[in-house]
């Protein structure tokens, strides 16, 4: 694994048990008046940010890549928890931070690695020419069967 590949791994590790963290200390520690009960707070904080974790700790890229969906989830409510709980406006920005740090560690990952793997998404040009390339090739053969196949008219 290159120096650049293995920096943006760090970044999204780092970024993602930091979140963890902050989610837990946020919601369990910080919060004076919570509204939620401890079993809705797991349920829909804290389970669906481990869901990736097996997966990252294995250096998956595709597991990186889908990762950054989740991760909207949490900025979408840090970017919420800004502009609505003026008492938490800190405690989002760190959030938002930490889910910038790990989008931007699991992008940039998931791309060097599937390209060191050979596993990168490949360009639609070069798709629509690899399908007319079998797509002649099997017209050629039917082709070449039927004239096989054809009896010779008789004169």
């Amino acid at each position: 694994m290159r120096l650049n590949t293995q920096f943006y791994q760090r970044l999204a590790l780092s970024s993602y048990f930091l979140l963890i963290s902050w989610l837990l200390i946020w919601h369990f520690a910080l919060t004076v008046d919570k509204n939620t009960s401890t079993t809705f707070t797991l349920l829909f904080w804290i389970l669906p940010v481990l869901l990736p974790l097996k997966g990252l700790l294995q250096g998956k890229p595709y597991t990186y890549a889908w990762t950054n969906f989740i991760v909207m989830y949490y900025l979408m409510h840090g970017l919420t928890a800004v502009y609505v709980l003026e008492n938490e406006r800190l405690y989002a920005a760190i959030e938002i931070l930490l889910c910038c740090g790990l989008f931007t560690g699991c992008s940039f990952y998931a791309r060097l690695r599937g390209r060191e793997l050979g596993t990168g998404i490949r360009k639609l040009k070069e798709e629509l020419q690899e399908e007319k390339e079998i797509f002649e090739t099997h017209i050629t053969a039917q082709n070449q069967v039927k004239q096989k196949t054809q009896k010779p008219a008789k004169p």
